[in-house]
């Protein structure tokens, strides 16, 4: 019985974390709104984009190639002895 109310309190967990474009959107919004600006006019599309730009630029860098981090891959070389 434990077990399943653990496996629903774990998907319920997962689940809060995610966010419809819809939503995001409106946590956008309400972001710009939190800064003083209206909607529909210039300043407000600014910080709707800005937000965006911010959001982009932090997924580049944490899917950036760090050439340190990738596995090391190792390959033995066998050498035979040629034939006489």
């Amino acid at each position: 019985m434990w077990q399943k109310t653990m496996i629903v309190v774990a998907l319920v967990v997962l689940c809060a974390g995610c966010m419809t474009a819809q939503d995001r959107r409106a946590a956008d919004e309400a972001k710009c709104r939190s800064y003083g600006f209206t909607r529909k006019n210039d300043a407000f599309a600014e910080c709707l984009q800005r937000i965006d730009l911010d959001r982009r630029a932090e997924l580049r860098s944490a899917s950036a190639f760090d050439p340190w981090e990738r596995p090391v891959i190792y390959r033995p070389v066998i050498i035979r002895p040629r034939p006489k």
